[in-house]
């Protein structure tokens, strides 16, 4: 049976959560490090790999045990903007809606364990979205400008993609246009390629193949140059036999002509001053967590659980990878991939209701769609006349 709007919304925002608890334990150890840490993480109930550090050497947070980060947060924050004004959004609602939602509105912070402003969180680029709008009181749509160059965006984007369900084009546009506000070039190019790909999983009867194929035909400059590069390889190692080892290792390697990063993603006192292409501007450059996130699905034949688990145990930025790739094929599938005990343990640790936000977007988002296709009447009505003159 074809899942419901609400149900994909179940399964999205689940496979968001899910895919941040899972990555958040081993976030920035590489592959390797991961393997002889863990040897494969498949559970929730994961130990945070600094969680025995004194609480100073890990800015006072915890993690394991089903705990999500700011890329669920900030998604939830992002659906919240979307239930007060019932409307699509574009960067002067990041100015207000999401400067409101990080700065000045209280919320539980499960890896601080306390209520605090969602910016105590932050990382410096989600930062930045307060810094430029309410600081410095820029153009709305010039925010992103000068922002480092990174994932974060993309990380939250794909409440754009449900409020644009079946509409990729349409959800590639609202999400630049929102996210301009907070990221530039192609750290914004893969805010609006995300979007589509949330977009794109709601089409009924649709595939991952499908849907990765609208995502290339979508993104621009080394985003597009990216996916279809990993997509290629993803699609000549599906059903070839090939180990995860090998295929971690050729994700990797073809990644590495558009992310100079690898796996030194520390930030140290060394890297002061350090000349590098990495976070800045480029239209031959792309973030490297959606393109591997479309790989595994790829790999996987649009499998849930399998891909986000590949996709986690690649290391690096292993939350995001998840978030994404948990985002599209819990859109894909709906709620059929809950796994009743991770909702239950998510929730519990987050103190969330996932379900019910889930469901609460899910109205709003059927408000917008519903508004859409009455406008979409109209103008089609006056085209018609229009045509006949």
């Amino acid at each position: 049976m074809t899942p419901t709007l609400s149900s994909r919304v179940r399964g999205m925002l689940h496979g968001i959560a899910l895919g941040d608890a899972l990555g958040a334990p081993v976030e920035k150890l590489s592959a390797a490090e991961i393997r002889a840490r863990y040897g494969r993480v498949t559970s929730v109930m994961t130990r945070w790999h600094k969680m025995d550090l004194p609480p100073a050497a890990r800015n006072h947070r915890v993690r394991g045990d089903g705990i999500v980060t700011d890329d669920t947060l900030m998604t939830l924050a992002l659906m919240d903007i979307y239930a007060e004004e019932k409307r699509h959004l574009d960067a002067w609602d990041m100015a207000d809606g999401m400067v409101r939602q990080i700065a000045w509105t209280p919320r539980w912070v499960p890896e601080l364990q306390r209520e605090a402003m969602l910016i105590d969180r932050l990382f410096y680029p989600e930062k930045w979205i307060f810094q430029r709008h309410q600081l410095s009181n820029c153009d709305p749509r010039q925010g992103g400008i000068g922002n480092m160059v990174n994932c974060g965006a993309a990380m939250y984007i794909a409440p754009i993609g449900v409020v644009n369900a079946a509409d990729p084009k349409a959800a590639y546009d609202e999400a630049i246009a929102f996210a301009s506000g907070h990221q530039e070039s192609y750290g914004l190019e893969a805010a609006g390629a995300m979007a589509a790909a949330v977009s794109a999983a709601f089409v009924p009867g649709t595939t991952i193949d499908r849907i990765v194929d609208t995502v290339i035909g979508l993104s621009k400059d080394g985003t597009r140059e990216a996916i279809m590069a990993i997509a290629e390889q993803a699609r000549q190692m599906r059903g070839a036999g090939a180990g995860y080892d090998q295929v971690c290792a050729a994700f990797h390697s073809t990644i590495a002509r558009f992310s100079v990063m690898g796996d030194d993603v520390n930030h140290m006192p060394e890297k002061a001053g350090r000349l590098t292409d990495a976070y800045r501007p480029s239209r031959l450059m792309a973030i490297e967590e959606l393109p591997l996130a479309l790989g595994f699905c790829l790999l996987n034949d649009g499998d849930f659980r399998r891909s986000i688990e590949d996709g986690i145990n690649s290391g690096r930025d292993t939350d995001s990878i998840g978030v994404m790739a948990g985002a599209i094929l819990g859109a894909l599938h709906g709620e059929a991939v809950i796994d009743p005990a991770d909702q239950a343990q998510i929730d519990t640790a987050n103190r969330l209701d996932l379900t019910a936000s889930a469901d609460s977007f899910a109205q709003t988002a059927a408000q917008i769609l519903k508004a859409d296709r009455a406008a979409a009447a109209q103008r089609e009505e006056a085209r018609a006349v229009l045509l006949k003159l």
